[in-house]
């Protein structure tokens, strides 16, 4: 008799250990430096289930370092297990946590915050854990002004000015220089005009 309560708890724990879950709506997320997220976890909840029973721990795993960003003990959050690095970055969803979903958002995001996180849920009727990976990258350096963009039509216009200036200046030289060589032919011209003309009055009947 003693052995079948026994072999009746031990299958009850462990339904319930197989009843609880913790799932991860989303696997990956992508962001960009600066900007915010929210990652979320959802769990397995029981109404009769008492609130002080939950504790959970949510940290970020990196190739280097282990971070608690979440700490919830006997229900109650505790931001003294919060690492410096998150200090008052991370802020969670209270009434959603009461429905069984975990959701924490995290704002002026840095690219050290890329990692795996890993949430892990312990309650009267079981206990589980669910991951996800936060990937950020770096935001784009708008520190160099950008140079504004020239519009084509003011500097096809500067350029037709600029030739047709060229064109009238080259054709005002051209005419210059057609006028200096003119006056400097047409004095001879004048000089054989008035000798032949001398000539003539001398010897008006010819030779």
């Amino acid at each position: 008799m003693i052995c079948r309560i026994l072999l009746l708890i031990i299958l009850t724990s462990c339904v319930c250990a197989a009843t609880f879950v913790v799932n991860v709506p989303q696997s990956s997320y992508q962001a960009e430096e600066k900007h915010s997220i929210t990652l979320e976890w959802t769990f397995t909840t029981k109404p009769d289930s008492s609130w002080s029973s939950l504790y959970i721990i949510c940290e970020l795993i990196t190739n280097h370092t282990v971070s608690f960003l979440y700490h919830v003990h006997e229900g109650a959050e505790v931001s003294e297990s919060q690492d410096e690095e998150f200090a008052g970055r991370v802020q969670s969803d209270k009434d959603a946590l009461r429905e069984g979903r975990i959701r924490l958002n995290v704002s002026r995001l840095r690219t050290e915050d890329s990692g795996l996180y890993l949430c892990e849920v312990k309650t009267d009727y079981g206990s589980g854990s669910g991951r996800c990976r936060l990937n950020v990258t770096a935001a784009a350096d708008l520190s160099q002004p950008q140079r504004p963009t020239e519009s084509p039509q003011p500097d096809s216009r500067g350029r037709i000015g600029l030739y047709a200036a060229l064109g009238l200046t080259g054709g005002a030289a051209v005419a210059l220089l057609i006028i200096l060589l003119s006056c400097r032919c047409f004095p001879k011209s004048t000089h054989k005009t008035a000798n032949f003309s001398a000539l003539i009055i001398q010897n008006p009947e010819g030779p």
